[in-house]
């Protein structure tokens, strides 16, 4: 195997930003996305950014439900057309495709049984048991009054609410999943988690950086059924 066929690049999929990251490279690329980017236009902007970049391989973080590879449903902050689009062939390298709060937990993990739960537009959530990586969609599940977890803790519920508001709900939610999932211990990442004065029993924040590394994770071997 030569060396530039072991470098990947890491692309995480969010309502506000799409980020980048190659092998090799510390400092991420940051493209703007939102309601108008479809997957074609998604992919056009991340070659124009990483043209300079070697990679052979890609890991991509999707931000909604995900199986076998492929998304399940449009993600909610963006525009349509990805369920069903070919995304080797458009980039014209090996793709790996992950739900993005998957792709955080795998790098933010550190054994035994871990919940993560991110905060940002919306609610990711993964748990992985015993390096076992299962993808959960938590987010639109009845919460209180009607509304969903993600009606109340991610960024709509934090406009709504307010931080104090918001951080007190943040804490039940936490310590709700994690005693309902057995989890040993929760990761809160996501942009929103800097906004919390403190932290759940059990829980840590996560690193941005996680999420990258999860996305190199993806390639090594025992992360390949992932």
């Amino acid at each position: 195997m030569t060396r530039d066929q072991t470098k990947i690049l890491v692309i995480d999929i969010g309502g506000t930003n799409i980020k980048l990251l190659a092998t090799g490279h510390r400092t991420p690329v940051k493209i703007p996305s939102g309601t108008e980017m479809t997957p074609r236009k998604m992919v056009t902007a991340v070659r124009k950014a990483a043209a300079a970049w070697e990679y052979s391989k890609i890991s991509i973080g999707y931000p909604g439900p995900v199986l076998n590879g492929k998304p399940l449903s449009d993600p909610h902050n963006l525009a349509g057309g990805w369920v069903g689009f070919d995304f080797r062939k458009a980039f014209g390298r090996p793709v790996k495709l992950v739900n993005d709060a998957a792709m955080q937990a795998i790098g933010s993990y550190e054994g035994r049984r871990m919940l993560f739960l991110g905060l940002g537009t919306g609610l990711g959530s993964a748990l992985i048991a015993d390096g076992v990586l299962e993808p959960m969609e938590l987010a639109h599940l009845p919460y209180k009054n009607g509304r969903t977890y993600e009606d109340y803790i991610g960024l709509h519920g934090l406009k709504r609410l307010g931080k104090k508001k918001w951080r007190r709900h943040v804490t039940d939610v936490v310590t709700r999943l994690k005693a309902a999932l057995g989890a040993d211990y929760v990761v809160i990442g996501g942009g929103n988690a800097k906004l919390l004065k403190e932290l759940p029993a059990g829980a840590r924040l996560g690193a941005n950086a996680n999420a990258f590394r999860g996305g190199f994770r993806l390639w090594q071997a025992k992360r390949a059924s992932a």
